[in-house]
């Protein structure tokens, strides 16, 4: 995010907000690093058309179609012993993996003799020159080892994954239809692949149905065999069992339980008239009345003798009668007893037949069950049996071949429209990202929108690069060419410079940059130049009297000036001199002992400025770079106008801010910005070229370089 905020920044717009993307700033960037884009593009195409045409191998591939039979195409239907396959995804899915099975890819290997087949056994190509060059390498480096030869195994692994990486396999939507494709550098040898392949793969299915088979007869036959023993001993406990019991039955089991709720009838019947005689015993002997024995005997007799026992008679008889009646009664009793008795056991003889009788058959049931068991078993296995050896002679593959494999006319691959194509997105991709990033990683200034958006300060003036190789042929080209660019530029920063206040139009103008070699020598002196051209009287300062390079503009042999004459060793008409190519005074800078900060801040300094105020129309003041000495700021508190000079694409934003705001810190902010020594190759080069300027594609028109 910081770089795009340095591209938006880059091209003179603040960012509103930071987490926003300029789109428009980012065409512009790419439109102006067009070239470098398109160049890019050029570079990618070129690389991949000569892969395409000189260096890549030529691919050819063939494809051999299979479909899967499903389930309900089996010619005999014989349950799920040997089924054919389903046609669910999972099936589908399954047999992609079969074919791409390393045992069945061994195969291949195996009967095409692919081990000594170069393209698929890497042991057998030469080593590339890479590899030579890492060998060669590692030879310096470490101690060479002896090559150890790969083993057969390795050799066949090796080759099963050369083939595996040539193989392609893919199953056609919704259908259970199979693709084979192989893709060889010879087509005779990718058709021959993929049709081995595919009838090795039925051939497959072939052999693993016949194994199934002949592994299920076996385990079948040896089933059969031990149901067949199991249900003959289960046939022969039940003989034995029905020799050595009693023949029982259901039914004669339930006759003896019919007896046995008849006697727990006669024995339930036999206690409840025993529980009666034996209470009416007991009521009958507890009787002390002859009314009570009569009621409690319930005899006719006695109710008949009761009104006549006042008589001794018919007394003895009642009495004789009733012990009579005890006595029947408690022979009753006996003899109930008896055969309650009799019951009981005849009872619990009949319960130990029916529980014996009952265990006998449940044995006997058991074992039947046991035995009907065992003969079902043996014969669903026997038919099983049946079945699995009469489909031993039927079986089918699961798939069939659709379509074998026809050897290819063209090469597969490469496809060089799709290189050629992919290079120039990737060389137009590798150019934007290389444009973005130098437009991101650029703190230098490239326009005067630029400048004026990263500073808020007017830009007054954009200089082209005056064509000189020596200082002071800079300025004969301005003189000797009037209307050239430079010269132009330079008119219009005096017009800049001098309508920068229309009430009192500047006298005294300063010069001014953040570091050195950003050409503000240059411009003070094109000034001063372009100022005595139009008549004016102008005294030219060179305020840099650490450097001093006045010298190398003009040609003079003057060794006092500035500091002699505010040090008061020399006046100012004994020093200043007039050059003639410029037109101008010229007061050139000279070394003294004082520290140039304390002469500029003295008040012989600011005198000397008053006085040549008067003298001159114009007055011009070349200081030292802001951000190295402090003189420039202290030369700024006698000036009327201060020119800040920065290089183009060179000075950093940083060091423009940083020098701005040393002048602000002293209260005297600049007048305005010049954008210096302009390449208009550069401008062009950067998309700024038919829009700017002095270095414009309209602008040129009117210049004569």
């Amino acid at each position: 995010m910081n770089d795009m905020r340095r591209i938006q920044q880059g091209m003179g717009t603040a960012p509103k907000d930071e987490d926003v993307i300029d789109v428009s700033a980012l065409l512009s960037a790419l439109w102006r690093g067009k070239i470098y884009v398109a160049l890019a593009c050029l570079i990618a195409i070129f690389a991949g058309g000569v892969y395409a045409y000189g260096f890549a191998t030529p691919k050819f591939r063939s494809t051999a179609v299979v479909m899967l039979n499903n389930r309900e195409e089996q010619v005999v239907d014989i349950g799920n012993v040997l089924g054919g396959l389903g046609s669910d995804t999972t099936v589908v899915n399954t047999e992609v993996e079969v074919l791409k099975s390393r045992v069945l890819l061994g195969k291949v290997v195996d009967k095409l003799n692919l081990v000594e087949d170069p393209e698929f056994n890497p042991a057998l190509q030469p080593p590339s020159q890479v590899a030579q060059l890492k060998a060669a390498i590692k030879s310096l480096v470490l101690p060479v080892e002896p090559v150890q030869e790969p083993s057969e195994t390795q050799r066949r692994d090796r080759t099963i994954n050369s083939l595996l990486d040539a193989l392609l396999i893919r199953n056609v939507p919704q259908s259970l239809v199979f693709q084979v494709t192989v893709e060889t550098t010879h087509p005779v040898k990718s058709a021959r692949i993929a049709d081995e392949l595919v009838d090795l793969y039925i051939l497959n299915q072939l052999e693993v149905k016949f194994e199934a088979t002949e592994q299920a007869t076996s385990w079948l036959t040896e089933r059969v065999t031990n149901l067949q023993i199991s249900l003959e001993e289960a046939e022969g406990r039940v003989t034995d069992f029905r020799a050595g019991t009693t023949l029982v039955s259901p039914e004669a089991l339930g006759v003896l339980e019919i007896q046995v709720k008849d006697t727990r009838d006669r024995i339930e019947n036999l206690r409840s008239t025993q529980s009666s005689s034996e209470a009416r015993l007991a009521a009958m002997q507890g009787a002390s009345t002859p009314q009570e024995q009569a009621e409690l005997s319930g005899d006719a007799q006695l109710q008949r003798m009761l009104p006549r026992l006042d008589e001794p008679s018919v007394a003895n008889m009642f009495e004789v009668r009733f012990q009579q009646l005890e006595n029947r009664l408690e022979q009753d009793i006996a003899r109930n007893a008896s055969q309650l008795v009799a019951l009981q056991s005849s009872l619990s003889s009949l319960e130990q037949q029916i529980e014996q009788q009952s265990s006998d058959l449940i044995a006997l049931q058991q074992l039947t069950r046991e035995a009907e068991a065992s003969r079902l078993l043996y014969e669903y296995f026997l038919a099983r049996l049946k079945e699995t050896s009469a489909q031993q002679g039927i079986q089918q593959a699961d798939s069939r071949i659709l379509s074998s494999a026809v050897e290819p006319s063209q090469a597969s691959a490469p496809r060089k429209s799709i290189i050629l194509a992919i290079s120039a997105v990737l060389g137009f991709l590798i150019g934007s990202a290389l444009v973005l990033l130098r437009e991101a990683r650029s703190r230098a200034f490239r326009n005067a929108e630029q400048l004026e958006g990263a500073t808020g300060y007017a830009t007054i003036g954009q200089v082209p690069l005056i064509p000189a190789s020596r200082r002071m042929d800079a300025i004969a080209y301005l003189k000797d060419k009037p209307s050239s660019a430079a010269a132009e530029a330079i008119r219009n920063l005096r017009t800049s410079v001098m309508l920068s206040n229309v009430d009192t139009p500047p006298t005294v103008i300063m010069t001014c940059s953040s570091l050195s070699g950003e050409g503000k020598t240059t411009i003070a002196i094109s000034l001063a130049l372009n100022f005595s051209a139009m008549g004016k009287k102008v005294l030219l300062i060179e305020g840099d009297i650490r450097r001093r390079v006045f010298s190398q503009y003009l040609n003079t042999s003057q060794k006092d000036g500035l500091v002699s004459v505010v040090t008061g060793a020399r006046s100012f008409e004994d020093v200043v001199i007039h050059d003639e190519m410029l037109g101008a005074d010229v007061l050139i800078g000279d070394k003294g002992q004082a520290n140039a900060a304390d002469i500029f801040s003295s008040e012989r300094f600011a005198k000397l400025i008053r006085e040549v105020r008067s003298l001159y129309d114009i007055v011009i003041v070349d200081t030292p770079p802001v951000l190295i000495v402090p003189d420039a700021r202290v030369i700024a508190q006698n000036a009327d106008a201060i020119v800040f000079v920065v290089k183009w694409d060179r000075t950093q934003k940083e060091q423009v801010l940083g020098a701005l705001r040393e002048f602000e810190s002293v209260g005297k902010p600049v007048s305005g910005l010049v954008l210096n020594q302009i390449s208009p190759r550069g401008m062009k080069r950067y998309g700024y070229g038919g829009n700017y300027g002095p270095y414009s594609t309209y602008g040129s028109k009117y210049y004569l370089n």
